[in-house]
């Protein structure tokens, strides 16, 4: 753990503060709260698997969240992995409300289990018998080479006594980023590296308590192309192309609390336009006497559309409610349909859009690097 900085400090207390605000915000448990963490959450598994290049549509990222059918444009490969990496991670949203809690190799492969177990020859959970590395451009130069193969047990228990004791006076983003790099640097299995350690960076933050995974995941701004390969260079700086300990692990932090605080600046803009949006829309509702509960339809279909299941499970309907209700919404021509019965969505239309247009142009606004 190397020590911080001034300006380190700094970014964390602004971090700190765009947490409170958030909290303050859900404190009151609005209507809109589970919807936000879902789109959410299904940003995060998309951008974590975009990074290793398992790549899906925004539409199938929220379907696979919502456990609605993907559309065939996913593979069956690409869909095993992405359900995999999300029961991983749902895995992770459960933790902190278990009191048995404990870090141990066990939990680490199991994690790895979940997001690799589409892929058996890949040996899910078990430890790689041989030599790794990771390639680059050129096949004879390995960007990345990982330890021995023997030294990969002992590496391991290492890295988990320090979950359970090491630097515990560090900020949470700080442990994070250093539970991300080493278990990243050890490489212990044959495949799945870099997505287990972003989860378990998510992990140790949901750990805290003081926000749910989905709010404190940075995997949707490490998935953005430009920022992974910010990504990678930082980690090939830090490491040097083998694990080396040793090594200064400053510009790695840095370049973990940066991203943390640009995806809680992205966060704070979705949370209040969706506070704008949900109280314009609740008044459009109002005017076409529509009932109060449609704009919980209205609103997933601005984040990117709405499934008449899962609608009928948000609010709590029967089937026949759900579809008068969506009926309605079509008749007054603020939802229009989109794809075949098995799946079909409805996205927005007419006066809606441009209630959701007008909201984000109102929250709408350049983010900035907090080191600038």
């Amino acid at each position: 753990m190397p020590l911080l900085d001034a300006a380190d400090v700094e970014v964390l207390g602004e971090l700190s503060e765009m947490n409170s605000e958030l909290q303050a915000r859900l404190r009151s448990k609005p209507r809109w709260e589970g919807q936000l963490r879902r789109s959410l959450f299904a940003a995060a598994i998309q951008g974590s698997n975009t990074i290793e290049n398992i790549t899906i549509s925004n539409s199938d990222a929220r379907a696979l969240v919502e456990h609605a059918p993907m559309s065939a444009e996913a593979g069956e490969e690409t869909q095993q992995a992405v359900i995999g990496y999300r029961d991983a991670m749902t895995y992770v949203q459960q933790t902190p409300m278990m009191t048995f809690f404990g870090y141990s190799e066990t939990l680490l492969s199991a994690l790895h289990f979940m997001i690799t177990k589409y892929q058996p020859a890949k040996w899910p959970g078990r430890y790689r018998a041989g030599g790794i590395y990771v390639t680059s451009g050129d096949p004879l130069e390995p960007a990345y080479t990982g330890p021995d193969a023997d030294q990969v047990p002992g590496l391991m228990g290492e890295l988990v006594e320090w979950l359970h004791a090491g630097d515990l006076d560090a900020p949470a983003y700080a442990r994070a980023a250093l539970a991300h790099l080493n278990l990243v640097g050890i490489h212990p299995w044959r495949d799945g590296n870099g997505r287990t350690a972003r989860a378990l960076h998510t992990l140790l933050l949901a750990r805290t308590g003081e926000l749910a995974a989905e709010f404190s995941s940075i995997e949707e701004w490490l998935g953005e192309q430009t920022n992974t390969v910010q990504y990678y260079e930082a980690l090939r700086s830090t490491q040097q192309g083998r694990f080396q300990p040793e090594r200064d692990t400053h510009a790695w932090l840095r370049f973990v609390f940066a991203s943390h605080h640009r995806q809680a600046q992205r966060v704070r803009r979705r949370s209040e336009w969706t506070v704008r949006l949900w109280h314009d829309l609740a008044g459009l509702a109002g005017e076409r006497g529509l009932p109060e509960r449609t704009v919980s339809a209205l609103y997933a279909a601005a984040v990117g559309e709405v499934r008449r299941t899962t609608y009928q499970q948000d609010e709590g309907l029967s089937r026949d409610q759900a579809i008068r209700d969506i009926q309605a919404l079509t008749r007054a021509g603020l939802l229009s349909a989109r794809g075949n019965a098995t799946t079909r969505v409805y996205v927005l239309d007419g006066a809606a859009t441009d209630i959701a247009e007008a909201a984000a142009a109102a929250v709408r606004g350049p983010g900035r690097d907090p080191y600038a």
